[in-house]
């Protein structure tokens, strides 16, 4: 686990969060629900992840996913609510930026799907809307 750095009290380390980390973060965090089978499967797809700490426990991640090479997406930017408001958000984004910036292939598409107003804090970091020459759209699997 490399460590990043710490700001008031709060520890940002580069690493991936553990699947008990991931669930409960996206839980408090308003994000959509993942079955534990599916973080299970999905962390180890992690091309990059932070994690932010305070007193020990995880408060905030965020991930970059993708195939290696040609596409990167940037998932799980959340904070739980009672750290909202301290520029954690942009602290995560800095780093996977960075990471972006120094690691990733000069031709790498980088996307994100964008919850409002959560679109303000990606356009600082140079992502820009795609409509109307592409739009993003979704398809979540569900079994009865």
């Amino acid at each position: 686990m490399d460590f990043a750095g710490a700001v008031d009290g709060y520890s940002i380390q580069r690493s991936t969060p553990s699947v008990e980390d991931h669930i409960r973060l996206r839980r408090v965090g308003g994000l959509s629900e993942f079955s534990r089978e599916a973080v299970e499967q999905g962390l180890p797809g992690t091309i990059f992840s932070v994690l932010v700490k305070h007193e020990g426990v995880a408060v905030g991640m965020g991930r970059i996913v993708g195939d290696g090479g040609c596409f990167f997406q940037v998932v799980d930017i959340v904070v739980a609510p009672e750290h909202q408001g301290r520029g954690l958000g942009k602290l995560i984004m800095s780093e996977l930026m960075g990471f972006a910036g120094r690691e990733l292939p000069e031709s790498a598409f980088v996307s994100l799907m964008a919850d409002v107003p959560a679109d303000r804090l990606y356009e600082q970091f140079g992502f820009t809307r795609t409509a109307p020459r592409s739009v993003g759209m979704s398809l979540r699997i569900r079994r009865p």
